[in-house]
């Protein structure tokens, strides 16, 4: 059986320096905040490139307290992309605003900037860029409009943990970056962990603020807040990947490229990489009519996939009452039907990868 994703491979790739990160905590007696994930958020924030990060519970909770940070609510509208995991929508409805979707470049899967403006109304507050699958958006027309406009730029890096476009980190570039450490993600804890970073002071003490009762001194709430804290196990986990984060993105970079060279007779649409972006492959995304038969085909063969997302946020229950309707968003809609990932971690061996290549063309040749 080859998996889509083997954490199992990557824990013991880095066996002693995670066992020694996961001990040191236990004997340390802190297990929520404190030093270990004060050490991470600085080297976090060193990593990106700005001044401020602050390790939240989840990527899911960053969006809200960025968007809480930066007083977006009731009566506001929030620009999305239409083809994402539904927790970009989500969020932006949990703090009481409308999301307002934009179709995608059918080939990046990223928000088409030439549609953004069409959108645009006196309600309007933020955009949210969505680095999909590891792919950066096109920023430079994103933040040019959103000056124009007097927007805020909150980015979802949840998928592209150090990514780049035009030689800066995805994250950097907006008003607020969103971080997700999901197991499952280029930077995976042992569990939910998530962050936001900024350059703002302001906002870095609000965020800080919200992530804990809204307190700025403790006990004496100021605000609402959440409890959504990093916790130190996660933190030294994490702190003891972080080193190797580019060396496993290369590695993923190195697979991906294998993939597109050795399918291109297969009849899969593969992915893209801009010019001005370094893609860091968080899934890899191939693109056929004909994908029940071919995952299923897979699956005979001890080969997983999966399909990231089937439903387009604009068609979920939660956002029927915006009165979206099918047809709205084809690119996002083709893409949900015909998108699927094929297995991709830095531990894959090219034997393995080679079983895979050999089952996709089986099937299409």
């Amino acid at each position: 059986m080859i998996p889509l994703v083997d954490l199992t491979a990557q824990y013991h790739s880095i066996k002693k320096e995670i066992d020694a990160a996961v001990l040191s905590t236990l004997e340390s007696g802190h297990f929520i905040l404190g030093p270990t994930v004060s050490k991470f958020e600085e080297s976090i924030a060193s990593y990106l490139g700005v001044k401020h990060a602050i390790g939240l519970a989840s990527g899911t909770d960053a969006l809200v307290i960025a968007m809480r940070a930066l007083n977006i609510g009731a009566g506001d509208e929030v620009i999305i992309p239409a083809y994402t995991f539904f927790a970009t929508a989500g969020t932006v409805m949990s703090v009481g605003a409308k999301p307002v979707f934009v179709d995608v470049d059918p080939q990046s899967y990223q928000i088409d900037v030439s549609r953004i403006k069409a959108v645009i109304t006196p309600r309007t507050k933020a955009i949210i860029p969505v680095h999909l699958y590891g792919h950066p958006s096109e920023m430079d027309p994103i933040l040019e409009i959103a000056r124009e406009h007097n927007l805020k730029v909150i980015e979802d890096n949840a998928q592209a943990f150090g990514a780049e476009y035009k030689g800066k980190k995805t994250g950097s570039l907006g008003e607020i970056g969103c971080l997700s450490f999901f197991p499952t993600k280029n930077l995976g804890a042992f569990g939910d962990g998530g962050g936001v970073v900024t350059d703002d002071d302001a906002l870095a003490e609000r965020m800080r603020m919200l992530r804990t009762h809204g307190w700025k001194k403790k006990y004496y709430s100021e605000e609402v807040g959440y409890n959504s804290r990093l916790d130190a196990m996660q933190a030294a986990i994490l702190q003891a990947k972080l080193p190797h984060i580019d060396a496993w993105n290369d590695r993923r970079r190195e697979l991906s490229h294998r993939y597109t060279e050795k399918l291109i007779s297969s009849g899969l649409v593969t992915p893209v990489e801009r010019e001005w972006g370094r893609h860091v492959y968080h899934l890899y995304i191939v693109r056929s009519s004909k994908r029940v038969e071919l995952q299923s085909f897979l699956k005979d063969r001890g080969i997983a996939s999966e399909v990231y997302y089937p439903l387009p946020p604009h068609l979920a229950v939660p956002c029927r009452h915006f009165g979206y309707k099918e047809g709205d968003f084809p690119h996002a809609e083709k893409a949900a039907n015909e998108t699927f990932a094929l297995p991709l971690y830095p531990e894959l061996t090219e034997s393995q990868q080679d079983e895979v290549v050999a089952g996709v063309m089986e099937m299409t040749g």
